[in-house]
C-alpha cells in the first residue's frame, strides 16, 4: 500500500506542476462551463483497488491481486453541455497469489493490465465551477507481462481479457476558462479467467476493482 501512495503522489505532483500557469487565473467570477463540442485532455493519476475473490479448481484457495497505482491519461468529448464520453487510459502491474490452497499461499509472480474504459456521463450542472457527474459504460481488461518469482509448483500464469462493467461518480472544478480540476472514482465489475501450469489449474478471479483518480484537465 505503501508503494501504490508513492505512485499516486508522485504523479499528482506532475499533473499539479502542468496546472501551475492557471494557477494565477484562479479567482475569476466568470465560469465558462462546460458547451457543446468540448474536448479536455486529463493527466493525473489511478489507485487500482481489487475487492479480490473467486475460486479456484483442483487446489481451492482465494485468488488476490495487491493494489497497484499509475499515472492516468483521459479523454473527454462533450455531446451536449450535460452528456460527455471519456475514455481512461492507463497500466498498473500488480502481484498475484492465492491464500489458503491445499498447497498453503502461493505466490504466482505479477501480471500487467491495461484497462481501457469507456463511460456515458452526465453532468447536471455544467454551468456551474463545481461540476458533478454520474456514468455508466464498458471496460475490457488486457492481461500481460505475467512474470515474477513464483513459488513451486507454480512456473506459468495466464489471466485471460476480459470485460465488465463499469458504474462512475466525480467531479470537476474549474480554476481557469481552459483548466479543471477533477477527483474521479469507478467501480469495475471485473471476473476474468486465469489458468497455472498451462492449464493444469484453473481459476476465476473475482477483481471487482474499484479505481480512484485525480487529475488536472485541460479544456480545448
Amino acid at each position: 500500500m505503501r508503494k501504490t501512495l508513492s505512485k499516486l503522489a508522485g504523479a499528482l505532483a506532475l499533473a499539479a506542476a502542468i496546472a501551475t500557469p492557471a494557477a494565477a487565473q484562479v479567482g475569476s467570477d466568470v465560469v465558462r462551463g462546460k458547451q457543446a463540442g468540448d474536448l479536455v485532455l486529463g493527466l493525473g493519476a489511478i489507485g487500482v483497488l481489487p475487492s479480490n475473490g473467486g475460486r479456484v479448481d483442483l487446489i481451492g484457495g482465494k485468488p488476490e491481486a495487491s493494489n497497484s497505482a499509475s499515472p492516468q491519461l483521459d479523454l473527454s468529448y462533450f455531446v451536449t453541455p450535460q452528456i460527455a464520453l471519456n475514455l481512461i487510459a492507463a497500466t498498473t502491474r500488480h502481484d498475484v497469489s492465492v491464500k489458503g490452497s491445499a498447497l498453503g499461499n502461493l505466490d504466482l509472480g505479477h501480471v500487467w493490465v491495461l484497462p481501457p474504459t469507456l463511460t456515458l456521463q452526465f453532468h447536471p450542472f455544467p454551468a456551474a465551477r463545481f461540476s458533478p457527474y454520474v456514468g455508466a459504460g464498458l471496460n475490457v481488461s488486457f492481461f500481460y507481462g505475467e512474470g515474477g518469482r513464483r513459488t513451486e509448483p507454480v512456473n506459468r500464469l495466464v489471466v485471460d481479457t476480459a470485460v465488465g462493467f463499469a458504474l462512475n461518480l466525480g467531479a470537476d472544478y474549474e480554476i481557469a476558462p481552459n483548466w479543471l480540476v477533477n477527483a474521479d472514482l469507478k467501480k469495475l465489475f471485473l471476473r476474468p479467467d486465469a489458468s497455472v501450469n498451462s492449464g493444469l489449474v484453473h481459476a476465476r478471479v473475482d477483481l471487482d476493482p474499484w479505481i480512484i483518480g485525480a487529475s488536472v484537465r485541460y479544456r480545448f
